[in-house]
């Protein structure tokens, strides 16, 4: 069975970042393969991994929503989009879902590409979804149970408030989510009293820091891959004592 975890968090958290370290950690780990999924709006999950992004899945949509060529089903269409989309690496494969361009209604395509993912899933052993701050892609994605939601927050009051929305939206969205946690991400020194101030104000389960780190800011500045970073970097090891607490 697949083991999934999701990251959410409000724009500019770095749960791209976080994500992309994640997947790091799980090919580092031998805990392969692994299937990314970029389900954010903002696509941007193959520059952190040092990946092309491949054709979206939300090309896939709009095609069949204006019809597919005569002599092929949409069921065949849907699974060839789908394996064309898969950005194949070292130990792990990235699809990116896109984002419908078009009015009109994606239902049926996005019940096919359900289907169809769920099929994809059953070839690797973890998933890891980059999502926006909606949950609204996590139940369009797959019907399957989430083992973990990882909350990405910044250091911040906005930040540790929308996290806090996103936990609340998925209980109302009634998603099946076995663990949901929150971390804090880009946290300064001199802030760990602030901080377990603000977060007691809230009813979640808080798993960690990690720190502010300028090689990390570097290598988004200069557009290297965020899993191109040493081992011996601090915001990596941070992240990797999160991951050992929610990966089995």
């Amino acid at each position: 069975m697949t083991y999934s975890v999701a990251l959410a968090g409000k724009g500019g958290t770095g749960k791209t970042t976080t994500a992309g370290m994640l997947v790091k950690y799980l090919v580092e780990k031998g805990k392969t393969p692994v299937l990314a999924v970029d389900a954010d709006a903002n696509a941007n999950l193959n520059e952190v991994l040092g990946l092309e992004a491949g054709e979206t899945l939300g090309d896939a949509r709009e095609d069949m929503k204006t019809g597919v060529s005569p002599g092929m089903t949409k069921d065949i269409y849907m699974e060839m989009k789908l394996q064309e989309a898969i950005v194949e690496s070292k130990g792990f494969d990235l699809i990116v879902m896109g984002r419908p361009e078009g009015s009109g209604c994606y239902c049926a395509a996005n019940t096919l590409l359900t289907q169809y993912l769920e099929k994809l899933m059953d070839n690797y052993r973890y998933l890891v979804v980059d999502n926006e701050a909606g949950m609204e892609h996590i139940s369009r994605l797959t019907t399957n149970n989430i083992d973990v939601l990882l909350v990405v927050s910044d250091a911040t009051r906005r930040g540790l408030q929308a996290a806090h929305r996103i936990v609340e939206l998925t209980e109302a969205l009634k998603l099946n989510i076995s663990k949901k946690v929150v971390m804090v991400n880009r946290a300064k020194p001199g802030q760990s009293e602030a901080l377990d101030e603000a977060l007691s104000q809230y009813k979640m389960d808080f798993i960690g820091t990690v720190p502010e780190d300028s090689e990390v800011q570097l290598f988004d500045l200069e557009g290297r891959p965020t899993v191109e970073l040493p081992s011996e970097n601090e915001a990596m090891k941070a992240a990797y004592r999160i991951f050992d607490e929610i990966i089995p």
